[in-house]
């Protein structure tokens, strides 16, 4: 079973509508926020990623919506690395109310690694050893 890693956030203003719902690509911001504390607790900043001449660019992005959250509710992001590959990774994500546990979204994105011209490139072998630690 891969770990879970959980992050929670209020709902700022600015991230709603007129009728106070989440405008639905902030869903994607909070699954960074989500993936980038999961690397970080695996023992590895993003920063410190980039700067060993990794960076991930999202590929692919899917959700689902479940329910809508709105304005000051608090959300919890659980956080799965589902893959680790010699070129990607993968992440599933669980957005829900944290006061009631309702399922808001469900989304996963798969990351590819990319050198600093931007082609793809195989991560490092310790980078790619710390995020298949931080998969367990």
């Amino acid at each position: 079973m891969s770990r879970v890693h959980v992050t929670e956030l209020r709902v700022r203003y600015a991230e709603t509508d007129q009728m106070g719902v989440v405008y639905h690509a902030n869903y994607l911001a909070w699954c960074e926020v989500g993936r980038t504390e999961f690397i970080r607790t695996g023992g590895m900043s993003y920063r410190q990623m980039e700067e060993a001449g990794v960076a991930l660019a999202v590929a692919e992005a899917s959700l689902r919506f479940h329910a809508p959250a709105r304005y000051d509710d608090l959300i919890r992001v659980e956080t799965t690395m589902t893959d680790v590959r010699s070129r990607s990774v993968t992440f599933d994500y669980l957005v829900s109310r944290a006061d009631d546990g309702v399922r808001l979204v469900s989304a996963s994105t798969r990351l590819v690694s990319i050198d600093r011209n931007s082609r793809p490139t195989a991560m490092p072998g310790p980078v790619r050893e710390i995020l298949e630690r931080a998969r367990a």
